[in-house]
Parts: structure tokens; C-alpha cells; sequence
């Protein structure tokens, strides 16, 4: 059985009626083939269409051969004719997506001579693979050129060469394609072999957005988005800009000094709040002079700052130095340090004993134990 493929006849069809030629059950719904369809099966980057057909609701389309399949929530009688509705939002979005990838696409195999050799639609940005490099600072000049072509307005056309016609197409492909050819042309900025559904005129893209391009398996991946999506992710990226501007009391178009400004400082502010912490730690560390062994409790420290006051008690105590830091809740981290001797075996029962892990160097041992305090402290009574 042979599909009449309705999307490729016009591609703005939004619904249509047809014949039920087949309905079979399968473990994920119930596979229908039509006489005609203009829903799009899943192919070359294109997601499928989904809608309705009758009541039934199109869950994934697919084709096989010539026929295409709709996998439907439901069944639906053989021999009946049936309305087909097409989730004209979807459908257009995904248009838009693929006929801006094209214009793309062509201007840099015509800039640079690279193939794209990856193309696929994500829920929010395309993302299409070329084998070559492409600068980030090269994507302003592209994007201009692609927009230029939108606001264009300028008609696609879609068409099967013939035999003798195809050699002389010149179109933009990675390999020679056997024919039938379905050939999809952007006047002046890209030509090529595509099974996918396009708009009709360049200006229903709307716009392009490149918003990186970045290294990947010797070549560049580029995200992009085109048209509503475009348009939906820049209003997203506008208004998490103007809270950032509110914040750092900054214009809308300078938060990215500001943001530096204030990383600046930031790192000014750790490097002096890192000297006045080694100061306090000095002065914790003199309680302790030549007291032997020591047990510390500390509030709000991470893992760096427990080791540097667990060193500097070390260094006065005269003996071995256990720093904790926790909660009762949380648990406690831990440093112990030693000058001397080797702290493997002290800090092996230590963590059996409290619920813990850890390791370390023979003067050196860090961890997280699970126990109170009072746990902590009577281990360290006994040992």
C-alpha cells in the first residue's frame, strides 16, 4: 500500500480526510495507514507531526517503504473515511526550525565549504554539526546574511529533478544521492537534497538567533533557534538580563561589566577575608601551645578551611590535631594532623567507630564522620 504524502503536495495543509486502509494493534497503540496523510513522519533531522485523526489522538508517525504509519491512541475502522487534523503549531515551529537550518547551512558551505554532517531539533535549540571550525565571532556576520534572506520574503521552491535534470542541479550534499532527489531551494543562499517539510516564503521564518558555536569531533556545533522559538528564548534571555541590571543597578546593555565589576571585587573580598581567617585561625591555634593532643569543634567550615586550622593547631599543640566541623544533623567533617608518627591506624578506628570515611598521608587524614558531638567527644576521651 502506497501513502499519497499530502505534506510534500502543500505544506501548510492543516487538515484533510482520508481512507482507512489498515488498523493493527501493537504493544504501543494501534498502527493506521491511510490512502493519503499530511502528517509528516519523523526523518532527516524533522520530528513527526502529531494531531488528531477522528477521535483518535497521533501519537508518533513513522514511514515503511511507501506507506506512512500513524500510531494512534485508539482504532480506527477499516474501510471509513477520516478527518486528519494537524498540530498546525508544532508543524509550523518545526518549519521554521528546518528552512532557517537550511539558510544556514548554505551560507557557510559557501563561506567556509563545510558540510553539515548533524542536524537535530531539541525542545528549545537546533543544534547542527559542520567538519570544519567556525568562529564564534564569525556568527554576527552569518546571522546578518541569513536575516537579510528572511525579511527577503523570498519563495522556497520544492521539486523532484528529473533523471537528466538532476546531474545538473548543483546542489549542496555530502555524498551523490541515487535518484528520485527531492531538491529544497532558498534563491541565492542554499540548494539541497532534504525530505523535510519548509515554509513557503522565507519571511514565514520570521528570524534566525546563532547563539554559539563551539569545538566537536574536529569540527563545530552550533545552536541556533528560528522564529517563535527565536523569539520565546530571547524573551526569556531579555528578562533574566533585566533582573541581573536590577540587581547590580547597571543599563540593561551593560550587566556584563557590571558582572565583571563584581566578580572583581568578589575575588578582592576572598583574598581578604582568607588573611583575616589565617589570623584568626593563629589566634585559636595559641590556646592550644603545647597542650599535647587536641580535639576541636569549629562552625561553618569547609573541608580547605578545616585542614589550614587543623595544620596551624598542629604546629603549636605538640601533638596530633583533630579539627570537626558539622552538625548534629548533617555530621561532622573532620581533619586530623600530626608532625609526627603516622595517624593511618588512629584514623581507621576512628571512622569505625563514628559512622565514617576517610584517608589520607600518615601525618594527614580527612573525612566525615556520622555522630553527635558527644560521640565524637567520648571516642576521643577513650583514645
Amino acid at each position: 500500500m502506497e501513502t499519497r504524502k499530502l505534506y510534500y503536495e502543500d505544506s501548510h495543509l492543516r487538515s484533510f480526510t482520508a481512507q482507512v486502509l489498515s488498523c493493527e494493534e501493537t504493544a504501543k497503540g494501534f498502527a493506521i495507514i491511510l490512502d493519503a496523510t499530511a502528517f509528516y513522519p519523523e526523518g532527516g533531522g524533522q520530528a513527526c507531526d502529531l494531531g488528531t485523526l477522528g477521535d483518535a489522538r497521533v501519537l508518533d508517525v513513522r514511514e515503511r517503504g511507501e506507506e506512512v504509519i500513524h500510531l494512534c491512541d485508539r482504532a480506527l475502522e477499516v474501510g471509513s473515511q477520516v478527518q486528519g487534523t494537524i498540530d498546525w503549531s508544532r508543524r509550523f515551529d518545526l518549519m521554521q526550525q528546518h528552512s532557517g537550518e537550511h539558510m544556514v547551512s548554505g551560507v557557510i558551505h559557501r563561506r567556509y565549504g563545510y558540510h553539515n554532517v548533524g542536524f537535530h531539533m531539541g525542545a528549545d535549540v537546533i543544534t547542527i554539526d559542520f567538519d570544519g571550525v567556525i568562529p564564534m565571532e564569525d556568527l554576527p556576520g552569518i546571522e546578518a546574511e541569513v536575516n537579510a534572506g528572511i525579511w527577503a520574503d523570498l519563495p522556497l521552491r520544492c521539486w523532484y529533478p528529473s533523471p537528466e535534470e538532476l546531474p545538473t542541479v548543483g546542489y549542496r550534499t555530502k555524498r551523490e544521492l541515487p535518484w528520485p532527489v527531492r531538491i529544497v531551494e532558498v534563491p541565492g543562499f542554499d540548494k539541497c537534497a532534504c525530505c523535510g517539510t519548509h515554509v513557503q516564503h522565507t519571511g514565514e521564518i520570521g528570524l534566525v538567533k546563532l547563539f554559539t558555536s563551539y569545538g566537536c569531533r574536529g569540527g563545530s556545533r552550533m545552536e541556533m533557534a528560528c522564529g517563535g522559538r527565536a523569539v520565546a528564548l530571547l524573551t526569556q534571555a531579555y528578562d533574566q538580563n533585566r533582573q541581573v541590571s536590577q540587581a547590580f543597578s547597571a543599563q540593561i546593555a551593560e550587566t556584563g561589566a557590571a558582572a565583571r565589576r563584581m566578580n572583581e571585587t568578589l575575588e578582592q573580598e576572598k583574598l581578604r577575608y582568607a588573611a583575616l581567617q589565617k589570623k584568626l585561625f593563629g589566634f585559636v591555634a595559641e590556646t592550644y601551645v603545647n597542650q599535647g593532643d587536641v580535639l576541636h569543634f569549629e562552625e561553618n567550615l569547609d573541608s580547605v578551611q578545616i585542614r589550614i586550622l587543623a595544620d596551624a593547631i598542629a604546629e603549636r599543640c605538640g601533638g596530633r590535631a583533630a579539627v570537626f566541623s558539622g552538625t548534629e544533623e548533617s555530621g561532622y567533617a573532620f581533619a586530623l594532623v600530626t608532625r609526627e608518627g603516622d595517624l593511618r591506624p588512629f584514623g581507621k578506628a576512628m571512622t569505625v567507630a563514628l559512622n565514617g570515611r576517610g584517608g589520607g598521608k600518615p601525618i594527614f587524614q580527612q573525612g566525615r564522620v556520622s555522630a553527635s558531638r558527644g560521640e565524637i567527644e567520648a571516642f576521643f576521651a577513650q583514645n
